[in-house]
């Protein structure tokens, strides 16, 4: 067997980079404390904006940034999306500063399903048996962590929705929009209100960031934002599909290990089955995608860009 090649190695090395950091945010955030979610999500739009600014100099793609600004079908997708996107952020914030880092982590392992169902339901798509077997899989799964909770897992439900519609909508709009210049035309929608907020709440006396390390901290919400997402766009350039598929669930994982041996969350045997209908889903699901990525098409297809 052939030797990956050095593009290859590059691409895995980026792309592992991208889902550990994903997966290490839980460490990060309880660490901003005592600024709240909301606090949070505003400089980490703002500052992710300013990132984005620098970056889209320094890569030559401002121009892009700016085509996308111009056009305004585009900009109201985007800005739907953006709106998904700091939701999504809010949540899984509140959830990793508040004990919740298990339901977080769950909330990304159900995401592919989640995905599968709004291609069904929004897009009209026709699932093979198999998947509509994943599919099964996890709604048992929602049903068994909902009676273990004694309640739904929202927590996990609302970033899954969030992060699947959100992904419906970026893969509508198609490759016009790369990776970075439409983080920033996402964050620049955003960017308005996460300032007001700030000023409100600095005029109020109720803001936390100052000169010193938790000011530093805040603004590093920016640098956590920006780079795997740059990370994950030079693996997604340089790697099959199917292994960017597998990599995603480094992320949930490590959360998951986050959640129970770092914050010691507990795991009664009702959520470990719950866990594992969605394990079982997602095992489905890979095996599936892989059988049929080496069918013939499939395999003289090329492999361009998935992100």
């Amino acid at each position: 067997m052939d030797a990956p090649s050095p593009g290859r190695r590059g691409g895995l090395a980026a792309g592992v980079g991208a889902y550990l950091l994903w997966g290490a945010l839980p460490l990060y955030f309880p660490l901003l404390t005592p600024s709240g979610p909301v606090e949070i999500i505003a400089h980490r739009v703002v500052w992710s904006l300013l990132l984005c600014l620098v970056l889209l100099r320094v890569t030559g793609t401002w121009a892009a940034f700016v085509a996308i600004l111009r056009d305004r079908g585009l900009v109201l997708r985007l800005t739907l999306a953006a709106v998904l996107l700091a939701v999504n952020w809010l949540v899984f914030v509140h959830g990793v500063t508040t004990g919740h880092v298990v339901d977080a982590a769950l909330g990304y392992f159900i995401n592919p399903l989640v995905t599968i169902a709004l291609a069904v339901l929004v897009l009209g798509e026709r699932l093979r048996p198999v998947q509509w077997a994943a599919v099964a899989c996890g709604t048992a799964a929602v049903v068994v962590l909902t009676v273990a909770y004694g309640r739904l897992p929202w927590i996990a439900l609302v970033l899954a929705g969030s992060f699947g519609t959100y992904g419906l909508i970026k893969s509508r709009v198609g490759p016009r929009v790369a990776a970075l210049p439409g983080l920033a035309a996402e964050t620049a929608v955003l960017a308005p209100l996460a300032v007001g907020y700030l000023v409100v709440l600095h005029v109020a006396g109720l803001g936390t960031a100052a000169l010193d390390w938790h000011g530093l901290a805040l603004v590093g919400t920016g640098v956590l934002t920006a780079v795997p997402l740059l990370l994950f766009n030079s693996a997604a350039r340089r790697l099959p599909l199917a292994t960017v598929g597998l990599l995603q669930y480094l992320a949930p994982v490590l959360q998951l290990a986050i959640g129970v041996l770092v914050a010691g969350e507990r795991m009664p045997p009702a959520r470990w089955w719950g866990f594992g209908l969605v394990w079982v889903a997602l095992v489905v699901l890979t095996v599936d995608g892989l059988r049929h990525a080496r069918r013939p098409a499939a395999r003289d297809a090329p492999l361009g860009p998935t992100a």
